[in-house]
């Protein structure tokens, strides 16, 4: 078979991917560039002293059939090439080498594919034509927005926070809407080789925040032209992680990671309206967020004085990440005993989220009253930090945290009379406390840094009079 661009391309013909045998010669393939790895050099065996340079790319001409492609060559070449084209973009390949696929050792590193073949680009033979749109078939352009796995081949985000360190390791495929984009931050490794890294934020109906880490540059050039809330992703044959130091599941991007943006498919259409429906509520509002943090208390180290939590915090306004510490200090406002305060909220017991009353459904992550999943109680008040420099005001003390903090349930919170709420809150207003504490430098935000309590204790006296000048990384 031979595909034919009547209206583009009139004097050349194509030989469709599901037409690929071994030694192929004199071809043109024409397909949609939907995967491409970052260039890398290796020590040429045969030239000691000198590096060879090759980068690969996965291109496709049809809902069924998509093929890898490699390319080695000279670093001024391969740079040249990768740099030529993009992912969601139309090539020709003239005179690739056709050669049959070594199925177990390239599908570990590479995009699975249906054919049994791959191309190779020779320097000295073959070509790439990168194709403007308005030369292509639109059926040809389409492509990019049809998944490569199944439609309903995924895991939801709430599946993979449930299944915890079950899917650790595990391939698998994710749908999901894009939360925001993080900035490309870049390193130096101790042998002193450069590396990147950006962190998005994915979301759904079942999880409000989730943790997709690209490491390579072309999936963080692609990462940043999504926009946020607009966008959702189909990510096929990306890896699982658990974080140690976050204590979560993540997601990576790997060299076989296929993902294709905002997909045409009924699941995907189903998530993106839901996110639009929300978008202007408190669903995906990160300053209303319920949460659910579950920091490994034991990797955070740095101890702060409230001035240089405040002084950090001008120095890295602008940055989106959060940075974590210690505070050894006094809870100078704690209204818990005050009955024009709100100090419990009802919450949906699914996904966290506040509703106004009880027996109302949630209309986050259940439109259908006959499904109608109960709310919670739950603590959800904003304490002050004092220590000798200063005050912290507006820190958010909510759920568990703030249970093991009080020693008590909600349930007998509730139950105690107003007396013995305020003997409760006076247990902490004349003691010192080791507070564990998240800051998120947020605009919306009381004096531009949203403060959330990981954990309160009763400090050590020794332990804190040790700590009173604090010794964080400012």
């Amino acid at each position: 078979m031979q595909i034919k661009m009547a209206n583009s391309f009139p004097s050349k013909t194509f030989t469709a991917l599901s037409d690929l045998y071994p030694n192929m010669a004199n071809l043109k393939i024409i397909g949609i560039v939907i995967g491409k790895t970052d260039v890398k050099g290796f020590p040429d065996r045969k030239n000691l002293g000198s590096e060879r340079y090759t980068f690969s790319f996965t291109i496709r001409d049809s809902p069924m059939y998509f093929v890898n492609a490699t390319s080695w060559g000279s670093e001024e070449y391969i740079k040249s090439l990768s740099g030529s084209f993009t992912v969601g973009e139309c090539v020709i390949i003239e005179n690739p080498l056709i050669q049959k696929k070594e199925l177990e050792r390239e599908e570990k590193f590479s995009p699975a594919t249906p054919s049994s073949c791959k191309l190779l680009l020779s320097e000295n033979h073959s070509a790439i034509k990168v194709c403007s749109s308005y030369e292509v078939d639109t059926n040809l352009l389409s492509l990019i927005h049809l998944p490569v796995k199944e439609s309903q081949d995924y895991y939801s985000l709430g599946d993979i926070v449930a299944n915890g360190h079950s899917l650790a390791g595990r391939i698998i495929n994710v749908l999901a809407a894009v939360r925001s984009v993080g900035e490309p931050k870049f390193f130096t490794t101790s042998d002193r080789r450069k590396g990147q890294r950006c962190e998005v934020q994915l979301c759904d109906r079942t999880e409000s925040s989730f943790m997709m880490i690209c490491w390579d540059n072309e999936s963080i050039l692609l990462a940043q032209s999504w926009v946020p809330r607009e966008t959702v992703i189909f990510a096929a044959d990306i890896r699982i992680s658990f974080d140690k130091f976050r204590n979560c599941m993540t997601a990576t991007v790997t060299s076989k990671t296929i993902i294709t943006a905002n997909p045409d498919t009924p699941e995907a259409n189903i998530l993106l309206n839901f996110i639009r429906e929300n978008k202007g509520t408190n669903v995906l509002d990160d300053e209303m967020d319920f949460l659910k943090e579950s920091i490994n208390l034991n990797t955070i180290v740095d101890v702060y004085t409230v001035e240089q939590v405040k002084a950090k915090a001008l120095q890295s306004e602008g940055k989106a990440d959060p940075f974590f510490g210690i505070l050894y200090a006094y809870i100078s406002t704690l209204n818990i005993d005050d009955e024009t305060t709100k100090v419990v909220r009802n919450r949906c017991s699914s996904c966290g989220y506040k509703v106004k009353e009880a027996s109302e459904p949630c209309t986050t992550c259940n439109r259908d009253p006959a499904e109608f999943r109960s709310a919670t109680l739950s603590f959800d008040m904003l304490i002050d930090l004092t220590d000798h420099t200063g005050t912290l005001h507006s820190c958010s003390l909510t759920g568990e945290v703030a249970e093991e903090a009080l020693g008590c349930t909600v349930n007998e919170f509730l139950a105690m009379t107003d007396e013995q709420k305020t003997a409760l809150k006076w247990q902490f207003l004349l003691e010192r406390s080791k507070v564990y504490l998240k800051f998120v430098l947020s605009q919306r935000a009381r004096a531009g840094l949203r403060i959330s309590v990981l954990a309160c204790k009763l400090a050590d006296p020794v332990e804190a009079s040790r700590n009173l000048s604090g010794r964080g990384r400012v």
